[in-house]
């Protein structure tokens, strides 16, 4: 096993590190704070206390109220609450009309596809060529009942923000409601609810540098979801079961740390994308291509398709890099991500996608060394 150490880590959308403030903070719910946040006693108090500071610090992230901020096991869960929880609200089960994008996370298309099983309507939207959902394709769709938009705020394979905002406009004119899934945008881009004018969105603790098994949905004030955990009245009625005092402290913290980062942090994950951008263009030439160039993106982002060479065979030839690909192998055969075949990548060239994506600890010497492993790579390709 590779030294952590002497690994260059370009896979922050994957998941990422804990960051150590965040450690520090969780440390003590996890030793002598370790009372039930349900308990009248000092230590459920206590613990009761740090569940309602980590709401705020969330709430101050998405500049929210912190009773819209509901806490779950992840960024999945949150999915499900809101996609499922928006539909299965409605009676009798089973009617009703939901609209997702081509380009979403399965989190999202795969709870949307069992609710069409149940027996709910489906539209999946297309988009464009570089990745953006067109808020006029998605009013095309809208039907009388039409109960739910959901259409994810950044693509978490090329890293493209779609125009959430205005898709919300017209979901608001048609008294339809708009679920975001923000779990790849959350401290890399500003999250402003309501100027998204959403009523619900998605955050995941470990993409946030909190630990994984944690995240939040925002439910606009006002918007009823059924539960997907029944039981006692956690989370005000809206989701079941004791509350995670250390992971909710760790993605409180860490919401924290990504509003006190601010502008410093997008500017500096930018500049050290675009130089990596720049060093591969120079060292591979014509042939590489970005997926999404004439889209916003996430500033730490870059999907990259390499001519000539399979991603992963790319790949395995820089061990000490770790990052992904936008295709997978299946019994000899290169498979397109369900993002890439949206975009129309052609197949040959989405077998050579590599996803690079940065985070607050890449330096601009990781992005230097990974450049010049990721272009010798390239070079020596069928030797």
């Amino acid at each position: 096993m590779n030294d952590p150490k002497q690994l260059i880590y370009l896979d922050y959308n994957a998941t990422t590190p804990i960051a150590p403030q965040v450690v520090e903070a969780m440390l003590p719910y996890l030793t002598e704070h370790y009372g039930n946040p349900s308990s009248s006693h000092p230590l459920g108090l206590a613990a009761r206390e740090a569940v309602a500071l980590a709401r705020e610090q969330v709430a101050a992230l998405l500049s929210a109220m912190p009773d819209e901020i509901v806490f779950t096991g992840g960024g999945s869960e949150s999915n499900n609450l809101a996609i499922q929880g928006a539909l299965l609200r409605e009676s009798p089960v089973g009617r009703g009309h939901l609209v997702i994008s081509a380009v979403e996370h399965p989190a999202v298309s795969e709870p949307a596809r069992f609710l069409e099983r149940l027996g709910y309507d489906l539209t999946v939207v297309p988009c464009d060529a570089d990745g953006v959902v067109s808020p006029a394709t998605v009013a095309d769709v809208l039907r009388d009942d039409t109960r739910l938009v959901s259409i994810m705020h950044a693509n978490n394979e090329v890293g493209v923000i779609q125009p959430i905002a205005e898709i919300a406009a017209i979901c608001r004119r048609r008294g339809v409601l708009i679920h975001t899934d923000a779990a790849q945008s959350a401290g890399k881009v500003p999250l402003d609810v309501g100027k998204l004018n959403v009523d619900l969105l998605t955050i995941a603790g470990h993409k946030l540098y909190a630990p994984k098994g944690v995240g939040a949905l925002y439910v606009r004030a006002g918007v009823q979801l059924e539960p997907l955990i029944h039981g006692a009245g956690h989370e005000s009625g809206r989701r079941a079961g004791t509350e995670n005092v250390p992971y909710i402290v760790g993605l409180g913290l860490a919401a924290a740390l990504a509003v006190d980062g601010g502008e410093q942090i997008r500017r500096r994950m930018r500049q050290r994308r675009d130089r990596l951008a720049e060093l591969l263009q120079v060292g591979i030439g014509a042939g590489l291509s970005i997926n999404g160039a004439n889209a916003e993106r996430l500033p730490n982002t870059l999907s990259v398709n390499f001519p000539d060479v399979e991603g992963q065979a790319l790949l395995a030839a820089c061990p000490a890099l770790c990052a992904s690909t936008g295709s997978a192998c299946h019994s000899g055969t290169t498979i397109r991500s369900a993002t890439l075949a949206a975009m129309d990548v052609p197949e040959e060239v989405a077998r050579g996608t590599v996803r690079l994506s940065l985070g607050w600890y890449t330096e601009p010497a990781d992005v230097e060394a990974a450049a010049a492993m990721l272009i010798a790579a390239w070079k020596q390709r069928g030797k």
